[in-house]
């Protein structure tokens, strides 16, 4: 497995389960993340966005190889101010590259995972 960010972050295979888990700073204050791991035959993807503000509505795009896969608008809800999206995607053979783009005003939140 391979994993980079399109930001700096920390990168992490966590445990033993396979999954690779990626965490990074968007342009502004809030911060996101983005696992993928293996579920039975296609990759479950989730990504995160976390501003510590409530209420705001984020646009978001989850890219598999190139193509857009998902969109939407999600809002940030709870203490942390944050929203996740969920996406089981097909496990294409070879490398899968798994890129995910949110924004809410000119902040940009971009994380990209190659598994």
């Amino acid at each position: 497995m391979l994993f980079r960010s399109a930001l700096v972050a920390p990168a992490a295979a966590s445990g033993d389960d396979d999954r690779v888990e990626l965490r990074g700073s968007c342009s502004g204050r809030a911060e996101w993340k983005l696992r993928v791991r293996p579920d039975d035959g296609r990759l479950e993807v989730e990504a995160e966005v976390d501003s510590d503000r409530t209420g705001q509505r984020w646009a978001w795009k989850l890219r598999h190889n190139g193509s857009v896969t998902a969109r939407g608008h999600s809002r940030t809800s709870g203490s942390s101010g944050s929203f996740d999206v969920e996406r089981t995607i097909v496990d294409l053979a070879g490398t899968d590259e798994v890129r995910f783009r949110a924004t809410y005003g000119r902040q940009v939140c971009r994380g990209v995972v190659h598994y």
